[in-house]
């Protein structure tokens, strides 16, 4: 993703806007340590017509055990080839005290070809998940060329989502006094 240097933050959001994740997770990220958020990434076809992508992987979210001023921002591993759009995607996300402090680190499996459409694929892996009383894998969709995205958009939810209740944990453990 190229983004030139003009409009980078439009264009990041209307692309963050057109992926979603077609089958969401509930469970919280771990207050300290490491968190996995497995996943399926299906992504459309470059073409009508042509075969549908299917990626199988995992993010990794780690939180530091010992917070430093030095590592305030957040680092991404496996999101992104190109440091202009790493650079907006952490501008963007880092603005938020949920980001602060984490790594994450996207590990794809390799992508598997399938002639079904993208809803067609959706709706296989939902199945097969529900079959296997899977609750934790997110089932995520993207236009050609944004699986990554898609990915990075997953874990941002999650990350924002598990907030709330990671600062009440530390505030039960005496890190933030009670308002």
């Amino acid at each position: 993703m190229s983004w030139g240097p003009y409009g980078a933050e439009e264009r990041f959001r209307a692309a963050w806007e057109s992926v979603r994740v077609a089958r969401p997770v509930e469970y919280g990220l771990f207050t300290f340590g490491e968190s996995e958020l497995p996943y399926f990434v299906v992504e459309d076809a470059a073409r009508p017509g042509e075969t549908v992508e299917i990626t199988r992987g995992e993010v990794k979210v780690t939180r530091p055990m010992i917070i430093t001023p030095q590592s305030d921002h957040p680092a991404f591993e496996g999101f992104f080839d190109d440091p202009e759009t790493e650079g907006v995607a952490s501008f963007l996300l880092s603005r938020t005290a949920a980001f602060s402090q984490l790594k994450l680190e996207n590990i794809p499996g390799a992508p598997e070809l399938v002639s079904d459409s993208q809803e067609e694929a959706v709706s296989r892996l939902n199945r097969r998940l529900d079959s296997e009383d899977e609750d934790r894998v997110a089932i995520l969709t993207a236009p050609h060329g944004l699986a990554r995205l898609a990915v990075l958009r997953y874990a941002a939810e999650r990350i924002m989502q598990s907030a709330p209740g990671n600062i009440q944990e530390l505030r039960e453990r005496g890190f933030f006094p009670e308002l």
